[in-house]
C-alpha cells in the first residue's frame, strides 16, 4: 500500500515498526471526522501497524470517543468490546468502526 500512515503499538503516529503490517481502517458517520482531513470523503485509509497493535492501540492516535466505538468489525467480523484491548490483526485486514446507530 502507498501512502499508508503508520501507527506503533504504542499508538504513536510515526516511522514504520520493524516488521510492520498494512491494514485498511475505516471509519464511518460521525466518527469520519477524526479521520486525515484528505481521506475523510471515502471514509478509509490504508495503515501500516506494529503486528502486536491491539485494536485498542490502533484507534488511540484518533482520539475516538470510546462511547462512540459501538460496532467494531474485522473483515466483517464482529469484535465484541472485551476483545479489542487483546485483539490484534493480521496483513490485509479491514477494521471498521461504526458508532451507535437510532433510527426506524
Amino acid at each position: 500500500m502507498s501512502e499508508a500512515t503508520t501507527a506503533g503499538a504504542g499508538g504513536a503516529v510515526g516511522a514504520a515498526p520493524a516488521g510492520s503490517i498494512d491494514i485498511t481502517f475505516k471509519l464511518y458517520a460521525s466518527l469520519t471526522e477524526h479521520l486525515p482531513p484528505a481521506h475523510r470523503v471515502g471514509n478509509q485509509m490504508a495503515l501500516r501497524v506494529a503486528p502486536d497493535a491491539t485494536i485498542a492501540q490502533i484507534i488511540e492516535p484518533f482520539a475516538l470517543p470510546m462511547k462512540l466505538v459501538h460496532l467494531v468489525l474485522i473483515n466483517g467480523h464482529y469484535i465484541a468490546p472485551a476483545d479489542r484491548a487483546t485483539r490484534t490483526l493480521v496483513q490485509g485486514d479491514v477494521l471498521a468502526i461504526w458508532p451507535p446507530v437510532a433510527g426506524g
